[in-house]
């Protein structure tokens, strides 16, 4: 069964860096596209960043572009967001999943990891 477990958050101060990763298991993510979503309080989910394995191809929102970088590490089977200069409003629980294309659909909905940014 193909699972993700995320990992990383926490609390930081506004201006701050945290480092999330993306664990995989009974899947081998090199072979997916993989994105990285965040959910705040009373929010939807949105889709933050994407990384296209087969390519490498990336794509950024635009709240975040500049700030955020994915990136994956194929031997050892995890992916993780590197987030800098983070803003309150990043506040949100950050989950990865992944899809055939990055396009989606995404799968593997983990429990997600909380980031708490401070002002």
């Amino acid at each position: 069964e193909a699972r993700l477990v995320e990992s990383g958050g926490g609390l930081v101060q506004a201006g701050g860096s945290l480092k999330l990763s993306c664990a995989a298991s009974g899947l081998t993510l090199e072979l997916y596209a993989i994105a990285w979503f965040r959910q705040a309080p009373g929010k939807g989910r949105e889709r933050v960043a994407c990384i296209d394995n087969y390519d490498s191809d990336t794509y950024y929102a635009d709240f975040v572009k500049g700030r955020f970088t994915i990136s994956s590490d194929n031997a050892k089977n995890t992916a993780y967001l590197q987030m800098n200069s983070l803003k309150p409003e990043d506040t949100a629980v950050y989950y990865c999943a992944y899809a055939p294309a990055s396009g989606g659909p995404y799968d593997g909905w983990g429990q997600g990891t909380q980031v708490t940014v401070s002002s």
